[in-house]
């Protein structure tokens, strides 16, 4: 079997077994040089336990991977890490989401996603049983999700694993962890991952392996291949860094189809937008490696790294490395936790199901939008050239809008090139647009709200033509 093809099985999302464990304690003795003495044998324990053990003040070192996919569930878990465990812990949270495109907490959707090849959460329920048949996903099954934390949009996937790490603030750095990520794929093949200026790890390109024509192709061509962004949260005792590592996305060619925005070039707004960087596979540096490759592999160098960067005692790493998908568990020592969490964890703890009923809801995805323009045509505050509108419009064809907190509040759409009747057309089109919520506005909406342009010289076909574009551009809901 080809390096290929053993991989693409080793990368199956995390699956729980049933597992029942004691919580009993055990004890054993161990002889030292000079003396016996006893030490405690670290004990497992029911899953319902996670919550009790992540905030027991004297689990400073914890270490979980994740059996769930849902985007939702893990980050709710790690916000629960971040505002429960002990103010001088130092937690790693490893997980694998299924596909989804997640922005930061003060970004724009409409600007930073292409609404409308996402799943649209906006006409139907997330709970749609489709979404629970594991593996069974189409274009429309991504989902969008704005995370708590700042930073850029970013694309997830089953060969995408997510790393999570929170530490007492007085010894946090941008880059400790990113550092951590570093040293672990160097140990998996990955020599030369390295961490740049903005905290990224990238992984440069051999210009030697590079034909002629592909160094001719682009500008960009010998630039180093994004394969980790970050994000942070600061709490006032705890630091949260979070990032993602493409080792084996089988969408790597095709996710910037998620992330391109059909408004892009109509859209000021406020807030954090995306710094775009060329990505690639870390598998893809690791043609010429005997090893097969796999997402646990990499999960078990992360979890090494981690012990050796907060000296966390040799039990803990030994129970960390079995817990996973085959053999999920909790354990804990005198002063560790590891294991496995999952949806199990998240019916037990009702803080993590408020988390994840926030995430999940409009007001949060949408509502959370800072200010923003979207105009068909140059403004003081945006004076780029726009693209021409479609000859099915007239060319006196003018759209803006105004939202904050994804509601309008200033609008101005006309077709007719007499300024008094353009005027009277935008007018009694605010009367109806103000104070709506954008992504509650469905294509039906627009055309009841575009119909009353109410000129004579506006006919149906117009109306049709202004509410597609639209619609195409602001990702509205069919119905």
């Amino acid at each position: 079997m080809s390096v290929v093809s053993q991989r693409s099985l080793m990368l199956l999302p995390l699956r729980r077994v049933q597992c029942h464990l004691s919580s009993s304690s055990t004890r054993r003795r161990c002889i030292s040089a000079s003396s016996a003495v006893f030490c405690r044998r670290n004990s497992s324990y029911h899953f319902s336990k996670f919550a009790e053990l992540a905030r027991r003040e004297s689990s400073r070192n914890q270490i979980y991977q994740s059996l769930s996919t849902d985007p939702y569930v893990n980050l709710s878990i790690e916000h629960f890490l971040l505002e429960n465990a002990p103010s001088d812990s130092n937690v790693l949270f490893l997980y694998v989401n299924r596909p989804c495109v997640v922005i930061g907490r003060n970004q724009n959707p409409w600007l930073e996603t292409n609404l409308g090849a996402l799943y649209n959460d906006r006409m139907r329920s997330y709970n749609d049983s489709r979404l629970s048949q594991s593996l069974s996903y189409n274009s429309k099954d991504v989902l969008y999700v704005r995370r708590r934390s700042g930073g850029g949009a970013v694309y997830h996937d089953e060969g995408n694993l997510n790393y999570s790490v929170t530490s007492p603030r007085t010894s946090f750095t941008r880059n400790k962890h990113a550092e951590m990520m570093a040293r672990a794929l160097h140990r998996v093949g990955a020599v030369n991952a390295r961490v740049n200026d903005r905290h990224d790890i990238v992984l440069p390109i051999d210009s030697h392996e590079m034909s002629n024509e592909e160094s001719a192709a682009s500008a960009n061509a010998l630039q180093p291949r994004k394969i980790s962004g970050s994000a942070f949260k600061l709490t006032r005792h705890r630091a949260l860094h979070h990032g993602t590592c493409l080792l084996d996305s089988p969408n790597i060619h095709g996710l910037g189809s998620y992330l391109k925005s059909p408004a892009r070039p109509y859209v000021k707004a406020k807030g954090v937008e995306s710094v775009r960087s060329p990505v690639a596979n870390v598998s893809s540096f690791l043609t010429h490696s005997f090893a097969p490759f796999s997402i646990q592999m990499v999960i078990g160098s992360v979890i090494e790294e981690f012990i050796r960067l907060y000296q966390v005692s040799p039990h803990a790493f030994l129970r960390a490395q079995r817990a996973h998908a085959n053999e999920p568990g909790l354990y804990a020592g005198d002063d560790w936790v590891v294991g496995t969490v999952g949806d199990s964890e998240v019916a037990e703890e009702p803080e993590i199901q408020n988390g994840i009923k926030e995430l999940k809801s409009l007001e949060w995805k949408y509502t959370q939008t800072p200010q923003f323009t979207f105009s068909t045509f140059p403004t003081e505050e945006d004076p780029r050239e726009r693209p021409p509108l479609p000859p099915s419009l007239p060319p006196s064809t003018q759209i803006f809008l105004r939202l904050k907190h994804g509601a309008v509040i200033e609008s101005h759409i006309s077709t007719s090139p007499d300024s008094p009747t353009a005027s009277a057309e935008a007018g009694r089109i605010h009367e109806s647009l103000n104070d709506r919520r954008l992504h509650e506005l469905s294509l039906s909406n627009w055309s009841q709200i575009l119909s009353r342009l109410g000129n004579e010289d506006v006919g149906v076909d117009t109306v049709q033509e202004l509410c597609r574009f639209i619609g195409e551009k602001l990702a509205a809901s069919p119905n």
